[in-house]
């Protein structure tokens, strides 16, 4: 099967102006202004009304947290105390709850120009021990690539962390699942649909050994690396107070300075620490709704990726950004990094950047990310036909600028999974009053 993408508006890619030829699963031609393809093709979309991405790819995100969106209790709160509001409504997830937050989620996502997407799932109450199961069904049957991370927590409140007991698990269980969920669920080869990475919460929620263990595990298997790191300064006290030394320092002594890690956050680094994370290519995940909603601070992201550190982009839990949609994170990126760095040191093109080829980094995958010969065809179609875009002279800019929040066409592997704004064969509002009803029950 071949399809030519036509003459695109616009399109994130080089010497594609006049469209790309998709055949099978990868994109085979990419096509300077007014050339063909130099084979015949089955098919042929023409794009001219089109803005044309790579697939967006989500590089941090906690699926369940969907059920607790502007939870009224968990309101106006940072971080150390919106966790400790929340873990106990957490505390009372079935597998009922975790499927459909995962579905909601994914639906999201993939409407907003999404085709990968890393969970971070570190909550297991006693009957959850099959979340990663359930969210690799759900990811099949929309047709998303996903990287599942076994999250892990074994600190509670009782051993001087912060989730309730009956949310963490012990060393010997969490290490035992995490080795059989990757030797059942991760593939490793090029145009993969689904990865596990191993992922302890945070330095606060796990023990040191712990820490180390998961990473030699992750070395043997070579499967990524994924925690929350320097969020906040109450983190890095924490550090300080625990373990006698700064975030950083305690992850290299755990033996997580590798390629293989990317961070959730990322914020409170100092020039030395950007140093290093960029020199042991370290990627980091940056979350900037989160990041505001919680006043957290701001990501360094310019100096981290000159450094040599990839940076992608992360929506991060739906109950601390309240939303999954990856197109606006990217806008609020641009946003917050202008704060810091001013309007002439970040521009659109960097965060549409960070949302593809810097997310891809971070999950370590070679195969998407970008529109280029031999990259898989997960791409995203953006009309610009409302009137938010009315009167925009750059149409990549105005995306991101006039606020682009939903794409028209989402294609993963060469199969379209979105079409006119909308996924074939999906109730879109079955799913949403099965989620309302579950968020309904969750904090009953």
């Amino acid at each position: 099967m071949r399809i030519w993408i036509k003459n695109p508006l616009a399109i994130l890619g080089d010497d594609a102006e006049g469209g790309l030829v998709v055949e099978d699963d990868v994109i085979v031609e990419c096509l300077p202004n007014g050339t063909s393809p130099a084979k015949a093709c089955n098919e042929i979309f023409d794009a001219s009304g089109t803005v044309v991405l790579p697939g967006l790819i989500n590089t941090h995100h906690h699926f369940y947290q969907t059920l607790t969106r502007a939870y009224g209790p968990a309101l106006d709160k940072e971080l150390f105390d919106w966790l400790k509001t929340l873990y106990p409504i957490w505390a009372g997830l079935t597998p009922e709850h975790v499927e459909v937050a995962t579905r909601l989620a994914l639906t999201e996502l993939l409407l907003s120009g999404c085709t990968t997407a890393a969970d971070h799932h570190y909550v297991f109450p006693r009957g959850l021990e099959n979340t990663i199961e359930i969210q690799a069904s759900a990811a099949a049957d929309l047709g998303m690539r996903v990287t599942l991370t076994r999250g892990s927590m074994n600190l509670s409140v009782k051993d001087g962390g912060l989730p309730p007991e009956s949310v963490v698990q012990d060393a010997d269980t969490i290490l035992a699942d995490s080795e059989r969920l990757i030797d059942a669920f991760h593939d490793p080869s090029m145009g993969s649909m689904i990865q596990i990475a191993l992922a302890p919460c945070s330095p606060f929620s796990v023990t040191r050994e712990i820490m180390a263990d998961t990473a030699a595990l992750a070395d043997r298997k070579s499967v990524g690396l994924h925690t929350h790191l320097a969020e906040t300064e109450d983190e890095n006290d924490f550090c300080q107070e625990m373990f006698g030394c700064r975030p950083l320092d305690y992850l290299e002594d755990v033996g997580w300075m590798t390629e293989r890690t990317w961070l959730a956050h990322g914020i409170h680094f100092s020039d030395d620490e950007i140093s290093r994370l960029g020199s042991a290519g370290v990627g980091i995940a940056h979350c900037p709704g989160s990041n505001m909603v919680l006043a957290s601070g701001i990501c360094r992201g310019r100096e981290l990726e000159q450094a040599g550190a990839p940076v992608g982009i992360g929506v991060d839990g739906s109950a601390s950004e309240d939303a999954s949609n990856l197109i606006q994170e990217a806008r609020m990126a641009l946003q917050i990094q202008r704060l810091r760095y001013g309007a002439g040191q970040i521009s659109h093109e960097d965060v549409l950047r960070w949302a593809t080829a810097g997310s891809a980094g971070c999950l370590g995958r070679a195969d998407i990310g970008g529109i280029s010969v031999g990259k898989q065809a997960d791409l995203a179609f953006f009309k610009l036909d409302e009137p938010r875009f009315s009167g925009a002279g750059d149409p990549l800019a105005a995306l991101i600028l006039c606020g682009a929040h939903r794409a028209d066409r989402v294609m993963v592997g060469g199969h379209w999974r979105v079409i006119d704004g909308e996924i074939p064969g999906l109730d879109l509002t079955g799913l949403m009053e099965e989620h309302a009803a579950a968020a309904a029950s969750l904090i009953a």
